[in-house]
């Protein structure tokens, strides 16, 4: 839930006029509803529609591994007899591509953030202005033994073929230019990651727009 000028949405395709319960098709083909609206700026919800449903499961914990610590920042690999990497990605708006990681077996947790800035805990508010240079992005963590590094590139390709083919590669709405909020990126942990993050942008021609960065 996220809150836009209204004149940011003068393209915007809708569904009829503005007001509230409105639905809105963003480029890149997100669909969001409008739940209030003011005089300068409406409110939107990019939920999907089972946003918040619950459903009743039972399972047995059989182990739970800490995620290495170091591993969280980029690092030399090393001997230490750990199957648990961790990867980030930025992929336009954070919580499409978690989900889309959630889904991958072997990915054992993800957590939304920013990365890339030039301050520390910044605000949602600070990222949406631009001026802390920070991207949205997802920390992947995940059991090397049984999902590869190299997947997960083929998962964050697969969701930007989705979501950037019909708009602008770094923005979603018209941002200023200082705004890197929805810059795509990889960000390697390691040696071996950087290698195959560069081999994979070198194949793909980079078609996203995608940068290489340490984590």
């Amino acid at each position: 839930i996220f809150r836009v000028p209204t004149s940011k949405l003068g393209n915007v395709a809708r569904t009829g006029p503005l007001k509230v319960g409105t639905s809105l098709h963003l480029r890149g083909g997100v669909e969001v509803h409008v739940t209030e609206l003011h005089d300068n700026e409406v409110v939107l919800d990019a939920n999907p529609p089972m946003a918040g449903a619950s459903y009743s499961c039972s399972f047995t914990v059989q182990n739970i591994e800490p995620v290495p610590q170091h591993r969280t920042v980029y690092h030399a690999r090393n001997d230490e007899e750990s199957r648990i990497e961790v990867a980030t990605f930025a992929l336009g708006c954070f919580w499409g591509a978690e989900l889309a990681f959630l889904r991958v077996q072997g990915v054992v947790g993800t957590k939304v953030g920013y990365s890339q800035g030039i301050t520390r805990d910044p605000t949602y508010e600070k990222v949406c202005s631009g001026g802390t240079q920070h991207r949205e992005a997802v920390m992947v963590v995940y059991d090397a033994n049984v999902v590869s590094y190299a997947i997960l590139l083929d998962v964050a390709m697969e969701r930007l073929a989705v979501t950037t083919s019909s708009y602008d590669t770094y923005r979603m709405f018209e941002q200023d230019e200082d705004s890197r909020q929805y810059k795509h990126g990889v960000y390697y942990h390691n040696p071996e990651q950087q290698r195959l993050a560069h081999e994979f942008s070198e194949s793909s021609n980079n078609r996203f727009g995608i940068e290489l960065l340490m984590a």
